[in-house]
């Protein structure tokens, strides 16, 4: 990751297919893992990034020379892409991986990541992305991604500035009991929070364009990464239902039934 010469910003923003967040989420017949054949569509928090990239770009002008948008998954990962080039990015990159193949884990994700970023002409100033997947909830890519790449991190960003000619972005990020502002050196890698915007629809106009922005289509082995998995999963159950509750008609009650349930009063 390495500023271009006129200091024109260069924005990637790693995108993922996820199933719906409105889906039921169901174990498979395995147990191996969820089923997978339902509504799928981008993960929420990388919708967050798309729009906070083409935000940028809408308040820093000419100062953003490109938002590059990427994806590791099967072929139908493609239509996430598509979203996110209808939704302001200039083109896409798809790692393309078999359906049958797991789901990448993180640190693989962020050696594909750094292996983009290296191949950028003109290398990459700022990388946007979700601070977790609704499907793993693992929210560890990030992190791993700076600390590889050596660059500048912040996580959870509620607000994002950027400040072109002193080359830093200034984030407010989300902690444990309030917020803290940060001023990131670039290149920098920013994960986005809830909070950060809302997301705009794609108009029908920007949806046709899109089918003429160029994807570019990479696998891992092109780029010297190994996404075989570390972690084997062992099995997947769901929660165990819960079992409903009781009404009582007074105190008297309530205290019999606390006493049958093994609870006790504290000695003073």
């Amino acid at each position: 990751m390495r500023p271009t010469a006129a200091r024109l910003l260069n924005i990637l923003v790693p995108v993922k297919r996820c199933v719906d967040y409105a889906v039921k989420i169901r174990v498979n017949p395995q147990q191996t893992g969820i089923d997978t054949n339902v509504k799928h569509s981008m993960n929420p928090f990388d919708e967050i990034a798309v729009e906070e990239a083409v935000r940028l770009r809408e308040r820093l002008k000419d100062a953003v020379k490109s938002i590059k948008v990427v994806t590791i998954g099967p072929p139908k990962s493609a239509e996430t892409l598509r979203t996110a080039l209808a939704m302001g990015a200039d083109s896409g990159i798809h790692v393309e991986i078999p359906d049958s193949a797991p789901s990448p884990e993180p640190l693989g994700v962020a050696r594909v990541l750094e292996a983009i970023v290296k191949r950028q002409e003109g290398g990459v100033d700022l990388i946007i992305m979700g601070k977790q997947a609704i499907d793993d909830d693992l929210g560890q890519t990030g992190q791993m991604l700076a600390a590889i790449l050596g660059a500048s991190q912040a996580t959870c960003a509620s607000k994002l500035e950027v400040d072109v000619e002193k080359y830093v972005a200034n984030v407010r990020t989300e902690i444990d009991g309030g917020a803290e502002e940060l001023v990131c050196k670039l290149p920098a890698v920013i994960t986005t929070d809830l909070r950060l915007n809302e997301p705009r629809y794609a108009s029908l106009p920007n949806i046709m364009k899109a089918k003429k922005k160029p994807i570019e289509k990479l696998s891992a082995s092109e780029l010297g990464v190994d996404l075989t998995p570390v972690l084997e999963t062992i099995k997947v159950t769901e929660p165990p239902k819960r079992v409903g509750g009781g009404k009582v008609e007074n105190v008297d009650q309530l205290v019999a039934k606390l006493k049958e349930a093994g609870f006790t009063a504290l000695s003073t």
